[in-house]
């Protein structure tokens, strides 16, 4: 009872909100537009996983191993070997997520002006790369094409199709003669837009590099990134992360800016607890890279408990989205469950995003400190399974145990919110099967 009523205040609150902001014209083309990119995503994200098998050659003896680490020994050395060739098809999809949500984002807002959608979306593709990915000595740097440059697809996408709709308020068209083949006039009338959003988009571009000697996106980029001295202590490292999770429910990539500071931060502590080790002490430097690997367990907002629960959802998008999603999110990766849910803009989703990796890294933070657990104190492969970074950062069973326990917190702390996102992702659906049901019943009368 006390939880039906619980889910019944959440759904009261938040469904309205969820509503009037999924409604929202352009938010809807910024959600629409990252889905169209998710099987890219999903399948990008399977080979970064082929090439980071779940071991570290430092910490096994190959004379004395058995078939299985034997195997993996090997799977390491060729993916070492030929670490490009395997992560091609991430740097193709995953590597180029900004890239196309410029395109997608602005074909669904131009779509839904009853604009010219392929060629707005075009627009906005040469935009984004004319600012983003400009060409030097034959070269285009692909640092912002991906998920760093999401941000600025998003202002892209959105700019450019409002853009080209002032021209077509406007009536800033060429009158031509109606001898003159509609293909013809379509194509000139093209022009102007185009050259409009040029001038002001990459004229706005020019300028920011002319005053400050940085592009539009690093500028975004510098102002965004905070430099932090303050993450050596568990306060600190909380703001730390939730910086980097709030800017995640606006599209951009939190951990990457978040990453320089926790990384290092992680890794220098680390080493500290290494040499306590080699000195035959316990390792005792709390804000170990454990603490950072806790902070995206699952992928940032500590998303696995969610996918587990959306793999049994009564929702079918919400059912395939999390069975797609948590062999990636075991692995650390999640942009299909931020992009698909979606988590972006989604304000129902947004509150468990941001308070389970608090609960999780506090925990962690405190059962290090009463020695529950292990201080990490081995650097161990990123996007391995959680366990097994569990397992190889401590050399300790507990930890395994504990991170496995802390997936179930995520669960239970995501449940009520997610009761309340299934439940009106379940009154979409069947809204959208009612209404291909009567344009299938008027077809037939039309018939």
């Amino acid at each position: 009872m006390g939880q039906s009523k619980l889910l019944d205040k959440l759904d009261k609150v938040l469904s309205p909100i969820g509503a009037k902001i999924g409604s929202q014209r352009h938010l809807n083309a910024i959600s629409t537009g990252m889905m169209m990119t998710l099987p890219l995503i999903v399948v990008g994200s399977l080979f970064l996983i082929i090439a980071n098998p779940p071991i570290n050659p430092e910490l096994v003896d190959p004379n004395n191993s058995n078939v299985f680490i034997q195997f993996l020994l090997s799977w390491k050395e060729f993916a070492v070997d030929n670490y490009s060739t395997i992560t091609a098809p991430f740097d193709m999809t995953m590597g180029l997520l900004g890239l196309m949500s410029a395109f997608a984002i602005a074909y669904t807002l131009a779509s839904n002006y009853k604009m010219n959608a392929a060629m707005s979306g075009l627009i906005s593709t040469s935009l984004f790369f004319m600012i983003c990915a400009p060409s030097n000595d034959g070269n285009i740097p692909m640092s912002f094409l991906g998920a760093d440059g999401l941000f600025v697809a998003i202002i892209i996408g959105i700019a450019s199709v409002e853009i080209s709709r002032l021209v077509d308020k406007m009536n800033w068209k060429f009158n031509l003669p109606s001898s003159v083949p509609s293909a013809v006039s379509s194509f000139i009338n093209t022009l102007i837009p185009l050259l409009l959003n040029i001038v002001v988009l990459y004229g706005l571009n020019v300028i920011i590099i002319a005053n400050t000697g940085m592009s539009l996106p690093q500028s975004i980029m510098s102002i965004l990134t905070p430099a932090l001295s303050v993450a050596d202590n568990i306060w600190g490292y909380l703001m730390l992360i939730t910086f980097g999770n709030l800017l995640w429910l606006f599209g951009v990539n939190g951990t990457s800016i978040i990453f320089p500071i926790a990384f290092a931060l992680g890794l220098s502590n680390t080493g500290l607890n290494s040499d306590l080790v080699a000195a035959g002490q316990d390792p005792n430097v709390l804000m170990n890279l454990q603490m950072f690997r806790i902070a995206i367990l699952g992928g940032a907002g500590n998303t696995l408990g969610l996918a587990i629960l959306m793999a049994k959802s009564k929702s079918t998008h919400l059912k395939s989205l999390g069975r797609l999603s948590i062999v990636p999110g075991i692995c650390g990766i999640n942009e299909p469950i931020i992009f698909g849910g979606p988590i972006v803009f989604n304000p129902i989703l947004a509150i468990p995003f941001i308070i389970t990796p608090i609960i999780s890294v506090s925990l962690t933070y405190f059962a290090q400190k009463i020695g529950v657990i292990t201080c990490g104190y081995i650097v161990d492969p990123s996007f391995t399974p959680f366990f097994a970074q569990a397992y190889l950062s401590s050399m300790d069973i507990r930890n395994v145990i504990f991170v496995c326990a802390l997936v179930l917190i995520s669960v239970v702390t995501y449940y009520p919110f997610f009761k309340v996102y299934e439940g009106n992702m379940i009154k979409k659906e069947l809204e959208e099967a009612n209404e291909e049901e009567d344009f299938s019943f008027d077809e037939i009368d039309f018939a």
